[in-house]
């Protein structure tokens, strides 16, 4: 499907989520060491990324890390750290000319001085971007995302004095980690897998869930394009019916 085609299906998804599955099998599957898979994986980001650029699409999450990923073997862990600050240190230029901001969400507190250095460089020098949002989900878990979210609301309350604690959607919303930002329309999981995997679990609310065998290093612009197209003939219908949505978009 052409670039034009897809603008004239006027239903582009405006943020896309990733989970990136199937690294570590990709490699397993040529006889290569784990860490090959992660390394080919990176080149699936860049397309990705590129691919979304030229659409359109205003932001693209991508997990890099989940919190659940710190049980994994040391020596994998080790080596996923300095994959983060090898990429960050080398695609950030490139981001900053293609005016793409970059941003880090998740639980900071367990990085090292090196890598939160890098990533404070990178988000401070793609800051001003407006192209297109791209959201790296480090050390990050949906159930984290909303406790910090309220745990922040909490204590304000207290700083304020207020007794009584009660708090809106529109409130714990306003604290989430991509707060200001629409939410994703467009959800995909590479590697088989069908599950969100504490990835995003408020913001996934009303997402479409794609779900594909093809493992994340094989993931590239024709798969991505197979489900962009997917996308467009999906009705999203937020609680209403079919019928609704018709009468809605043909008043």
């Amino acid at each position: 499907m052409k670039d034009n085609q897809t603008r004239e299906t006027e239903s582009l998804p405006r943020h896309v989520a990733i989970i990136m599955d199937g690294n570590g099998r990709w490699a397993k599957s040529r006889g290569m060491k784990r860490y090959k898979g992660h390394h080919e994986g990176v080149k699936s980001v860049r397309e990705i990324v590129s691919v979304s650029r030229r659409l359109g699409i205003e932001s693209v999450t991508i997990f890099a890390f989940s919190s659940e990923n710190w049980r994994r073997p040391s020596e994998e862990v080790n080596m996923l750290m300095e994959l983060f600050l090898l990429v960050l240190n080398r695609e950030v230029k490139k981001l900053h000319r293609n005016g793409i901001r970059l941003q880090i969400i998740g639980n900071r507190s367990r990085f090292s001085a090196k890598i939160l250095k890098a990533l404070e460089k990178a988000e401070k020098l793609t800051a001003e971007n407006r192209e297109m949002n791209l959201f790296v989900a480090a050390d990050y878990g949906g159930k984290w995302d909303i406790t910090n979210a309220v745990n922040s609301l909490v204590q304000e309350h207290i700083s304020f004095g207020n007794s009584e604690i009660s708090f809106t959607e529109e409130q714990i919303a306003s604290r989430l980690s991509i707060a200001g930002y629409s939410d994703p329309d467009l959800f995909i999981r590479t590697g088989g897998e069908k599950r969100i995997s504490n990835y995003l679990i408020w913001q996934l609310a009303y997402a479409e869930l794609y779900f594909t065998d093809v493992l994340w290093p094989d993931f590239r612009e024709d798969e991505y394009m197979q489900a962009i197209q997917w996308y467009s003939g999906r009705q999203r219908r937020f609680g209403m019916t079919g019928d609704q949505i018709t009468e809605q978009n043909n008043p």
